[in-house]
């Protein structure tokens, strides 16, 4: 008899990402040149001397139902594909208690037989609000570890509801195709961070933990409606549901593909683009970038700021649009202010985009 079927589905999506990972650690030449676990082109080679290591996958685990699911997963599948799986848990320091709740989800972690299994303890700021900040701690947090650890990659727990609420969040932020595309499967420097459960919804991951009997803590800031998620969470997506009927999440999630793929292509577009519309200086011409479509120049316009120093998580749609308009709408106007200290002003048929 084989495992509950839900169990099933997160060792598959979870040996997926796995093998991607094998893939691209066997295509990656080591410091020596060769192919880490190849052997070089010496007949007096000995394959047991020195011998790289294998691959390190992390777990990013809060102890919710969803990381606890995708730590069982990576625990059952890394070692019979041959890799070290090892787990981390980060406590933010926002809760009472959440020291011991951290050395509780390490404990589980090594049950599972996971190693490492660590916690780190992050100070959350105030920069972007509370959910923003301690996403940036959780993040910087991560890459520590997986700098320190040599890892391969981080799995992290997200599904599909995530994605629909990440969707519906970009919706009303109002920043355009990109904010539709929610989550990507691989992302961060280098490809670190990996999402299997993008195609499987939360009830899936909750089920296979109740199937193999996986104590889970259920964050109570997940219910809390302080937080934008979480009124969307519980209050938005069910009233959507409850106009539309089921299938919205799905909907969503598909959406954040087919956006992503659109945002990538003009992105690809805009690169190729940007060469083209800068003279021998570098400045970009106006002439040039009024020629192109709105997609793509914005896109440029976008990029050339954050190269001079504007923050891209405070560069919303509304500065851009203020930076295209010395393209679209030139009367003369004054710099426009970015995020950033930085300054856009047209000069002599140029745009200049500099701090100061």
């Amino acid at each position: 008899m084989g495992p509950h079927p839900a169990v099933a589905a997160i060792r598959l999506a979870v040996r997926r990402v796995l093998h991607d990972i094998l893939d691209e650690h066997s295509r990656t030449p080591d410091e020596t040149g060769r192919t880490p676990g190849r052997p070089p082109h010496d007949p007096s080679y000995d394959p047991s001397y020195n011998r790289e290591p294998s691959p390190l996958v992390l777990v990013a685990c809060s102890g919710g139902a969803d990381s606890m699911a995708l730590a069982s997963a990576l625990a059952f599948e890394a070692p019979r594909l041959g890799l070290r799986a090892g787990g981390v848990t980060v406590d933010h320091g926002l809760q009472a208690g959440s020291d011991l709740r951290a050395a509780e989800v390490i404990l589980r972690l090594r049950e599972l037989g996971l190693a490492p299994a660590e916690s780190v303890a992050v100070a959350v700021g105030r920069e972007g609000g509370p959910e923003a900040a301690a996403r940036d701690a959780r993040y910087a947090a991560l890459d520590a570890a997986a700098e320190r650890h040599g890892a391969a990659a981080v799995l992290l727990g997200h599904t599909r509801d995530d994605q629909a609420e990440t969707v519906l969040l970009g919706l009303a932020r109002g920043s355009g195709i990109r904010s539709l595309s929610g989550m990507a499967a691989v992302s961060g420097a280098a490809g670190r961070y990996r999402r299997p459960f993008l195609r499987l919804d939360r009830q899936t991951a909750r089920t296979a933990c109740l199937a193999q009997a996986l104590p889970v803590w259920d964050d109570p800031h997940n219910t809390d409606p302080a937080y934008t998620r979480s009124r969307l969470r519980h209050e938005g997506l069910p009233a959507l549901e409850k106009a539309l009927g089921k299938g919205v999440v799905e909907a969503l999630a598909r959406t954040a593909q087919l956006s992503r793929d659109d945002a990538d292509a003009l992105d690809a577009w805009a690169g190729r683009a940007e060469a083209g519309v800068r003279d021998a200086d570098g400045r970009l011409e106006c002439a040039g970038l009024h020629a192109l479509p709105p997609a793509v120049r914005r896109r440029v316009l976008r990029r050339a700021a954050i190269d001079a120093g504007a923050p891209a998580g405070s560069l919303f749609a509304r500065h851009i649009e203020e930076v295209d308009r010395l393209i679209t709408g030139w009367r003369g106007q004054g710099a426009i202010n970015l995020p950033g200290r930085v300054v856009a002003r047209r000069q002599g048929g140029r745009l200049v985009i500099r701090q100061g």
